[in-house]
């Protein structure tokens, strides 16, 4: 393969949920391969800081406050990114909680706050920029990001793992529906990756346990979804619609 497939020079992407964690890292691997990057989320420090990272290594990003639980303010976001930086060919639907609980304890608002992000979050975003892809003409890519737990279960997660099952199907039909309009729509469903936002929970016993249960015996790193993501969002995925690429260690595997 050759790599210049993997290159994104002239393509504008936009990221959700990018103040941190994967949304963050994400940013900075599509403006390394070339992109035009407008960041989202709603903590604009954060968004500056990267916004002033990815300028200094020679990229090009704009920052936008979004709240992926208001379609107006998410159709607010996108034109003001897409005035700064161009028309979007690439989004990555990255925002997403989570909190914990058990299932006969949730209360209704953590399930409701959990879907509003999780999933109404990934339908607003989604919606708005197929709707700009199809009226720019050129196709693109979105990529919704899910989780293994969507395709299997842990305790006290039965509302994140709804959420992320949820946004599994609903990639399916946007692949569907969209692939008329050279709109590709895959997922990327990362097993137990260290990011800032857990490294403390990793060092505990639960932690510990957990990590145990993966195949490969270990977390994996934010590098490791770097391939996944710029196989989806560039020409070297040209035909994949409708994909979810687990990035797990194994932990999906059936055992003994």
């Amino acid at each position: 393969m050759s790599s210049n497939l993997l290159s994104l020079a002239g393509r504008t992407a936009l990221v959700t949920g990018a103040s941190s964690g994967l949304g963050e890292h994400f940013a900075t691997v599509l403006a390394a391969a070339g992109a035009k990057v407008v960041v989202a989320a709603r903590r604009t420090d954060r968004l500056e800081a990267l916004k002033a990272r990815i300028e200094a290594a020679g990229g090009t990003a704009h920052a936008v406050a979004m709240d992926v639980t208001d379609r107006n303010d998410v159709e607010r976001a996108f034109a003001e990114g897409e005035a700064a930086l161009g028309p979007l060919s690439i989004c990555v639907n990255n925002a997403g909680i989570t909190d914990p609980a058990w299932f006969t304890r949730m209360r209704e608002e953590q399930w409701r706050k959990i879907m509003d992000v999780n999933l109404d979050g990934v339908f607003h975003v989604g919606q708005e920029a197929a709707r700009r892809m199809v009226a720019a003409g050129k196709g693109g890519s979105i990529i919704n990001i899910s989780s293994i737990v969507g395709l299997g279960a842990i305790k006290t997660l039965s509302a994140y793992s709804a959420s992320k099952a949820a946004v599994i199907a609903l990639t399916r039909n946007m692949a569907l529906e969209l692939a008329r309009d050279r709109i590709r729509v895959n997922a990327i469903a990362p097993g137990y990756i260290a990011t800032e936002l857990n490294d403390e929970f990793w060092e505990t016993e639960p932690g510990k346990r957990m990590i145990a249960h993966v195949p490969m015996r270990r977390l994996g790193n934010l590098g490791e979804l770097d391939g996944p993501l710029l196989l989806l969002a560039s020409e070297a995925g040209s035909f994949m619609t409708g994909s979810v690429l687990t990035v797990d260690g194994g932990h999906l595997l059936p055992t003994e």
